[in-house]
C-alpha cells in the first residue's frame, strides 16, 4: 500500500463538523494524522511579493498553501489555493480582509493540500466513508417514496404531453424502459420530461 492509499483509508468523519451546508475536517487534526504517520513532512505558506500571507488581484484575496509529505526518499508537495471568504463562503473585498480572515483561509487551504495527499479527500468529493469502508458496508440507496399526489401530477403532465405529440403509451414505453415517474426525484423527472420534449419535437 503506497503512501496516499495509506492516508485516503483513514476515516475522519468524527473529526468533521458541518458549517453553511459544508462539512469541514478540523485543520489540527488533519495535520496530526499526518505527521503521525509521515512525522517529517512539513507545509509551506507563500507570500505574495510584498512579504504578506495572501495574494490579491485588487478586487479579492486567495491564499497558497503547499504541504509535503515525507516517506523514506518520497518527498511530495501538494499545493492548494483558496479565496479568503466570509462565513457564508463568499469572497471577501481586499480591502475588508483581516489577518483574521487571513489566518482561517490558510487553515482550510493546509486542510485541503493535506486532503490531495489522500487524508480526507472523500469529503470534498461528496462522500462519506473513505474507499475501503465504503467497499465494506457498500449501502444500499433506499429511493424515497414520492407523494401520491405528485405522482398524480406528473402522470397529468405526461398524459397531456402525449396528446399534445400525438404519441401513444406504447410510444412512450418503448422510451422509457423500467423508468416510472413514481421513483424519480424531482430533477429526475424535471430532466427526463425535458427529454420526452426535445425526442418528440
Amino acid at each position: 500500500m503506497n503512501y496516499f492509499e495509506k492516508l485516503n483509508n483513514v476515516n475522519v468523519n468524527d473529526k468533521t463538523e458541518e458549517r453553511s451546508g459544508l462539512t469541514y475536517l478540523a485543520w489540527a487534526y488533519a495535520w496530526g494524522e499526518l505527521k503521525k504517520l509521515y512525522p517529517m513532512s512539513f507545509y509551506t505558506i507563500y507570500e505574495n511579493a510584498e512579504g504578506r500571507f495572501y495574494h490579491h488581484d485588487g478586487k479579492t484575496a486567495w491564499v497558497k498553501t503547499g504541504v509535503t509529505v515525507v516517506d523514506g526518499e518520497l518527498k511530495l508537495e501538494h499545493t492548494e489555493y483558496l479565496p479568503v471568504m466570509d462565513y457564508r463562503n463568499k469572497s471577501i473585498p481586499v480591502d475588508s480582509v483581516t489577518s483574521f480572515d487571513v489566518n482561517k483561509a490558510i487553515q482550510r487551504s493546509l486542510t485541503k493540500a493535506v486532503a490531495r495527499h489522500g487524508l480526507g479527500l472523500y469529503i470534498y468529493a461528496g462522500e462519506d466513508l473513505p474507499e475501503v469502508e465504503r467497499a465494506e458496508e457498500a449501502p444500499k440507496k433506499v429511493p424515497k417514496k414520492v407523494p401520491a399526489n405528485i405522482v398524480k401530477q406528473r402522470n397529468d403532465e405526461l398524459k397531456a404531453l402525449l396528446t399534445e405529440k400525438g404519441k401513444t403509451m406504447e410510444d412512450y414505453k418503448s422510451l422509457a424502459g423500467d423508468k416510472t415517474v413514481s421513483n424519480m426525484t424531482g430533477q429526475e423527472y424535471l430532466d427526463w420530461f425535458k427529454q420526452l420534449k426535445a425526442t418528440w419535437q
